[in-house]
């Protein structure tokens, strides 16, 4: 037989044992306590009867000074003039209660936005004894709703007049519900005329046909955003080439909420871009024919002239060896002549059409063109290539040529002892910097038009003719900088565009 062991008698509790407070205890302690709130008494004049902690947090004042005092002390000149004071005590007597928002003044004369409740106190008999007000400080939050409004007021403004770019909103099926002027204006809809219609109104019927509407959508809610850029139709069936952004926008709960669409009307950039590419398949065109004629002119030298005058020279060397002095030691002279003319024909040819070009990339045809020059002319080199892509033949063509002019500069007038070549892919171009220790350039203007400096010019015209710049400029270390950028003289991608950095003077 299992035992019980016998229990303890119950204990009261502390808590039980301790007396109920008193209202008056209550109150007490509510005055002491609270701090959010200024809790406090008026009598039915309006004077202060009773202050709480939070009172004189909130106002300031310790309740020694204010205890007394008519509560038309917290309020401004403002309401003291239209008798507000006054007006709420009668307020609060017909209606019980009372509830304002507001200025008040604290004990130093600063203002806080406060939220006041005024309840009138009535005792058994029906006597009014009194006002109860509570009062919390506000200006925290009416600051952060006045930013919020604020905000919401720029942005409204932002979205509403800005023409440029139609910027409006999308429910979560895909239909029209805010619209601004940019929108009418791009688009050609009123408000009232597209605000529930689906957005797919706006592409063309193939687009429609191939879903490319919902397929945006969907791709906005996958990846958040979808950018895009094609034909959209107007309210009067005209056709813009656009770019558009759509972002899809969720609320706190990650639920889709809709879609934010900000389109612009890029059909004058398609048009310039499109008249950009025809101009660089023209100089490309150009630039193919020069060099066309160039090679043809070697040729023609090459097989015709240093052929012919390379025959005549060896039939002088024969005919000098059969004649007697001083006939044969003039020929050989005249012999040495011709010679001398052949070698400048050579280095014409070269000219006109460096050997390896066709067969070589940019990079390496110039390093073979420096290579082979330098130790003629006495200078160090070096070649730094950064392309990534080798460019088209029409471009490298254009920067081998002005690079074959700066660097005769550099023999002929800089007496440089070294010279630096950089290439780099810059804005859809080639950007080339030859930079060398020597004299530098004191007189730009007047070394342009120094007849002898004619390659200067040619140099310049030969970058500005096919769309690029050219600079020349006086480093402060010494020596002089060369610099040029030339575009890719091949047709460009669609939408590609690049545009040519802006010069930048070293």
């Amino acid at each position: 037989m299992l035992g019980v062991t016998p229990q303890p008698p119950l204990q009261q509790s502390d808590a039980a044992t301790t007396p109920e407070p008193t209202p008056q205890e209550v109150l007490h302690l509510l005055e002491l306590n609270v701090r959010d709130y200024a809790i406090f008494m008026l009598d039915p004049a309006g004077c202060v009867v009773s202050w709480n902690t939070g009172a004189e947090r909130i106002y300031g004042y310790p309740a020694g000074e204010i205890v007394g005092t008519h509560f038309s002390a917290f309020h401004t000149s403002d309401d003291l003039v239209l008798s507000k004071p006054d007006f709420e005590l009668e307020l609060a007597r017909a209606q019980g209660q009372v509830e304002d928002e507001g200025w008040r003044l604290r004990r130093d004369g600063s203002r806080f936005w406060a939220n006041v409740v005024i309840t009138a106190l009535y005792d058994e008999t029906g006597e009014l004894r009194g006002f109860g007000k509570i009062v919390r400080d506000m200006t925290e939050r009416r600051r952060a709703e006045e930013d919020l409004r604020e905000s919401e007021e720029r942005f409204r403004l932002l979205v509403q007049d800005v023409s440029d770019y139609a910027i409006f909103m999308l429910d979560a099926t895909g239909h029209v519900v805010s619209w601004n002027a940019g929108a009418e204006r791009i688009k050609g809809y009123r408000a009232a005329e597209i605000h529930g219609r689906h957005f797919s109104v706006f592409y063309p019927r193939e687009d429609i046909a191939a879903g490319r509407p919902e397929h945006n959508l969907e791709t906005a809610v996958h990846a958040g955003r979808v950018e895009d850029e094609g034909w959209r139709v107007r309210k009067d069936g005209s056709r813009f080439w656009a770019n558009v952004v759509i972002t899809a926008l969720y609320d706190e709960q990650k639920r889709l909420r809709g879609f934010s669409k900000v389109t612009r009307d890029m059909t004058e950039r398609r048009l310039a871009e499109r008249s950009l590419s025809d101009r660089r398949r023209l100089l490309a065109h150009l630039v193919r024919a020069q060099e066309a004629e160039r090679r043809r002119i070697a040729w023609d030298v090459h097989d015709e002239s240093i052929q012919e005058m390379t025959a005549l020279s060896l039939r002088q060397q024969v005919l000098a060896q059969q004649l007697p002095e001083p006939y044969a030691e003039q020929l050989s002279e005249l012999s040495e002549e011709v010679n001398a003319a052949i070698a400048r024909l050579r280095t014409l040819v070269t000219r006109l059409r460096p050997p390896g070009i066709d067969r070589r990339s940019l990079a390496a045809a110039l390093e073979a063109y420096v290579a082979e020059h330098a130790a003629e002319w006495g200078l160090e080199y070096a070649v730094d290539s950064r392309l990534g892509a080798e460019p088209p033949p029409e471009t490298s063509v254009t920067v081998f040529r002005i690079c074959q002019e700066a660097l005769a500069n550099v023999h002929k007038h800089a007496r440089a002892g070294r010279v630096e070549l950089v290439l780099s892919q810059r804005g859809g171009g080639v950007l080339t910097q030859i930079v060398d220790d020597g004299v530098g350039v004191e007189d730009l203007i007047s070394l342009r038009l120094d007849p002898d400096h004619f390659g200067v010019i040619e140099m310049r015209e030969r970058a500005e003719t096919v769309g690029g710049w050219w600079t020349m400029s006086r480093r402060p270390e010494g020596g002089t900088l060369v610099e040029f950028w030339i575009p890719m003289l091949a047709e460009p991608e669609p939408g590609s565009g690049d545009q040519p950095p802006r010069e930048v003077r070293t």
